[in-house]
């Protein structure tokens, strides 16, 4: 299930809980457009601003709602008993796989970074896709780390953050990792902006945030990588620079929590606090690149 477009959606938060309509409709969204996974709580999708019983009841619905289409879950967690209660959880649900950042309050090393794959990887039954978020995490995975893990059961997907600009140096940096790597583990790209030039350098899959909210415009930039039109891929990606250079001034979070509210598709407000939507200049800034972009739908 780690090929193509794995569409990460919001789960639309407020201090009650979460909106439940508004999340099935997202993910049967998704579904509908024919993306080939969908990222549930991911970092857009708020998971560690959740309760244990609030993520388990996400999954359901996510399950439900995708119709058949694999359901790949985030069950990060700061302590490692918390990480395998979620992943019980998420595995009851009917998900097809899980996703596992190192969440962290003190720094870990290496050897605790693995110890916790470790130790999650021998209870699972579905493939774990390991979670390299920097920006979030504060952890660093090294290319050996990574090949530690990825020998581990069950390890099935790398969640890399982006690539380097120019094209030999994103084919450089995946055909690195690829060789510290086992061939049944693939490579995925996130950080929407590198996606186009991670697919043609060789990522299989492309973890989306823009996918989450916009499926259509994701795969056809995805279709087009996957054919080998290297040209299409990056022309398509060039177009989207006015939402990537906001998800990069603001955060995609942000960007795509204003964007669900204005057409929609999720209530206000629909982050979890102490999180904040966008200010009125920021979000007249996402309705006017939406609309030049004709992303309206």
């Amino acid at each position: 299930m780690f090929r193509g477009l794995s569409a990460f959606p919001l789960t639309p938060t407020d201090e009650h809980g979460v909106d439940e309509t508004a999340y099935a409709a997202l993910v049967a969204r998704l579904a509908a457009a024919g993306v080939d996974s969908i990222g549930a709580l991911g970092s857009t999708g708020g998971y560690a601003y959740l309760t244990r019983e609030q993520r388990a009841h996400a999954v359901r619905i996510a399950v439900e709602a995708a119709d058949g289409v694999p359901v790949m879950v985030g069950i990060g967690a700061l302590r490692t008993s918390h990480v395998l209660a979620l992943a019980e959880d998420a595995q009851k649900a009917g998900a097809a796989a899980v996703l596992l950042a190192p969440m962290t309050y003190q720094p870990l090393t290496d050897d605790e970074v693995f110890g916790l794959y470790e130790d999650v990887t021998r209870e699972l039954s579905v493939p774990l896709c390991v979670y390299d978020n920097p920006a979030t995490t504060r952890v660093r995975f090294t290319d050996e780390l990574h090949g530690r893990i990825a020998r581990l059961p069950n390890v099935g997907s790398i969640k890399i953050p982006g690539v380097p600009d120019d094209p030999a140096g994103a084919r450089a940096r995946v055909d690195a990792l690829r060789a510290l790597v086992p061939g049944t583990v693939t490579v995925g790209v996130s950080g929407d902006w590198t996606a186009a030039r991670g697919l043609t350098a060789g990522c299989d899959v492309w973890y989306s945030v823009v996918g989450g909210m916009f499926p259509r415009t994701a795969l056809a930039l995805t279709r087009a990588a996957q054919a080998g039109d290297a040209g299409r891929a990056t022309d398509l990606s060039d177009a989207l620079e006015p939402l990537w250079e906001l998800f990069r001034r603001h955060g995609s979070l942000r960007v795509v929590s204003a964007a669900a509210s204005h057409l929609g598709l999720a209530g206000e407000p629909n982050l979890p606090r102490p999180l904040r939507g966008l200010d009125e200049g920021a979000r007249r800034d996402v309705v006017a690149v939406l609309d030049a972009l004709g992303l309206t739908a």
